[in-house]
């Protein structure tokens, strides 16, 4: 990626970034979410992969994550301010082993391996 493009994106250096990264972080302060959260392992099956690789308590909080942001839309609430002030929803916890199981899938298609898994969007 060009340096002109990564100057663009990056929400130190461009004010429209640093504006967009706010309104992100509010709407996931306000049902408790993170960023990582986002992902769809129906969607990408590498997502899948990862998440199976993480342990399993911080799957779990993923999960209870979403739950609780699917139950306050539904009631059309939103956390309480205390606990919104709480939130981190820029810290990752699935990015790194998503990088390592795309490096993985790349270096086995390299080698001209099979796949571990077919890729098919539902």
């Amino acid at each position: 990626m060009s340096s002109f493009l990564k100057s663009f994106i990056d929400p130190r250096k461009n004010w429209l970034a640093k504006q967009h990264m706010k309104a992100i972080s509010t709407r996931l302060r306000r049902y408790g979410l993170r960023y990582d959260d986002l992902y769809d392992p129906y969607y990408d099956l590498d997502i899948k992969e990862a998440l199976n690789r993480l342990p399993r308590e911080i799957v779990d909080a993923r999960h209870q994550r979403l739950k609780r942001a699917m139950d306050l839309s539904m009631k059309h609430e939103y956390l309480p301010e205390d606990l919104q002030a709480m939130q981190t929803p820029f810290r990752g916890y699935l990015q790194e082993m998503l990088t390592f199981v795309k490096k993985e899938n790349a270096e086995r298609e390299a080698l001209g391996a099979l796949p571990l898994y077919e890729r098919s969007i539902p």
